[in-house]
């Protein structure tokens, strides 16, 4: 179920909470000696936290186990959203959080996306093909996918902590260039992987990692669009299971957060296997509880990817 909340009622909310803030310092919790750092993704939680460490108190706004796309954000959620230093969020792709975050103070505002070329990619709905056309291009959101470019997200956050708090901006530098090493690494694993690929194809349920392929000249096979509740045509299903016998592709990568009755359907009808391909859009309460992490996923990712690719262990 998605939790909604009319626009105009956002708008008049935001005007209270203006007023409210009116007259009286941005919440930096000094007396608690940590800034209130709100996110709209995990990703993005991790990054902050990596970051900024003790000097942070972060929030991520999409409740556990919820599917971003899904979700929007109440009243009281933006309510609590006015009491923060800082909103780290993404414009790119989600469009609810993107009107959200245009009822804050811009001062508060980091948006992750700003300055990378976003890649598009095409949505599959049944209302437009009653209409005769196959789709509409979307954004796709998953920029921090690829190693490189959550180096960039994550650098947007430095420069956003540094000068919301310069006395403790060296802290903030020496947290990224370690996480910024960390990610590097993880590229190199990536590239080293993909080198001893067999074949450049994989099968996902859901378009989520055009960026990740692009970054290691891949070729991603969606069964559905950029939007997990998307279905493809017909048509795009038949498609698909060409591809797949005619490259003897064996495997279909399923997310966590979705289920995927369609990508299903073609499993079955070529007899492929299934692994968990996770775009880190959200942990589930067991990741959580197994301590799992933005490069714990990515490296289990990493592996299922390559069995997909035929990489021998």
């Amino acid at each position: 179920m998605k939790r909604r909340i009319g626009f105009l009622s956002l708008i008049l909310l935001s005007i209270v909470g203006l007023l409210v803030g009116c007259g009286s310092k941005a919440v930096s919790t000094e007396e608690e000696g940590k800034w209130k750092v709100a996110t709209s993704l995990y990703p993005f939680e991790y990054f902050i936290k990596e970051i900024g460490k003790e000097h942070v108190q972060v929030t991520n706004v999409i409740p556990l186990g919820v599917e971003p796309h899904d979700f929007e954000l109440t009243a009281k959620d933006v309510a609590k959203l006015h009491e923060m230093d800082l909103f780290v969020y993404q414009s790119a792709g989600f469009e609810s959080i993107e009107k959200v975050a245009s009822l804050l103070q811009a001062e508060k505002l980091v948006d992750v996306s700003k300055g990378i070329p976003l890649l598009h990619g095409e949505a599959h709905h049944h209302e437009h093909e009653e209409h005769g056309k196959t789709g509409h291009e979307e954004v796709d959101p998953h920029i921090w996918l690829d190693p490189q470019l959550a180096k960039k997200q994550a650098a947007h956050i430095r420069d956003a902590l540094m000068k919301l708090d310069a006395k403790n901006s060296q802290d903030y530098e020496k947290n990224y260039n370690e996480l910024a090493a960390e990610l590097d690494r993880l590229d190199q694993e990536y590239q080293q992987m993909v080198e001893k690929a067999q074949q450049k194809k994989f099968v996902t349920s859901h378009a989520a990692f055009g960026y990740l392929a692009k970054r290691y000249q891949l070729e991603q096979i969606p069964v559905s669009g950029l939007s997990p509740s998307s279905e493809p045509s017909p048509q795009a299903v038949k498609e698909i299971i060409e591809t797949m016998r005619k490259h003897q592709l064996k495997y279909i990568l399923f997310e966590t957060l979705v289920s995927g009755k369609v990508a299903e359907t073609i499993q079955n009808e070529v007899k492929a296997e299934t692994l968990i391909m996770n775009p880190l859009e959200g942990l589930t309460q067991a990741e959580i509880q197994k301590n799992e992490d933005y490069f714990s996923v990515m490296r289990k990712n990493k592996e299922n990817l390559a069995k997909a690719l035929g990489v021998q262990p």
